[in-house]
């Protein structure tokens, strides 16, 4: 899969990195549908344990065929610290080049992270998906802003995700009976279209299959490295 290079440096103070988040959010398409798509690229990172690496992880799940096409893992060394809120300029490097090893390009990317759910409306799953230039789906097991009510007990039950007066996502419920995911636009993608993409991905689990097997992948590879 063929990627540009960023248009920023991934070296940068976390007040620049602040001031970038910014500036793209305003690049974010919060319209468009996932009818039609058929190649999900799931994506998540672990890091090594001397935790001098980010090993990231990308399943290409055939959603037509319910089956895995490919999957690929990748690791670049971390040169950015851990500060909530700036999860991608720790991360994407690792998930690009992950990325760039897929042969059968993606037709959206569902990310283990906030897109719009997030301070300044630019989390991981936003960030990739304008470097990308693809739909984008965020995928998070917990919340990072914002307020919401219990979604309905029930597979499907939602409960939109607020922050002051916007909705930002949506508190989805995959599997009857289990703790929702927070679900947010990325880019490129209007929510409702994000929360039938992550329901028609979560075949039994809590996670949707391309993140749930990118998780996995990420974990094995890191048990590799002890």
């Amino acid at each position: 899969m063929k990627i540009a290079r960023p248009p920023h440096s991934w070296r940068l103070t976390p007040r620049q990195a602040i001031a970038l988040q910014i500036e793209m959010s305003g690049l974010v398409c919060r319209t468009g549908s996932a009818e039609g798509l058929r190649f999900v690229a799931g994506l998540d990172g672990a890091f090594s344990p001397d935790g001098s690496q980010c090993i990231a992880g990308v399943v290409l799940w055939d959603l037509r065929e319910r089956r895995v096409a490919e999957q690929h893992t990748a690791t670049r060394k971390l040169n950015f610290p851990y500060i909530p809120g700036l999860l991608s300029f720790r991360e994407i490097p690792a998930w690009v080049a992950a990325l760039r090893k897929l042969r059968q390009p993606p037709d959206v990317l569902m990310c283990d992270g906030h897109g719009i759910a997030h301070p300044r409306r630019f989390g991981i799953a936003s960030h990739l998906g304008v470097l990308c230039g693809l739909p984008a789906a965020g995928c998070a097991k917990s919340r990072l802003v914002g307020a919401h009510v219990e979604p309905p007990v029930h597979r499907g039950g939602r409960a939109p995700l607020r922050d002051k007066d916007e909705v930002i996502g949506t508190v989805l419920r995959t599997q009857t009976g289990i703790r929702p995911l927070y679900v947010s636009i990325g880019h490129r993608m209007g929510l409702a279209s994000a929360e039938s993409l992550v329901l028609d991905c979560a075949l039994k689990y809590r996670l949707p299959e391309p993140t749930r097997l990118a998780d996995r992948l990420v974990a094995a590879a890191k048990a590799s490295m002890r």
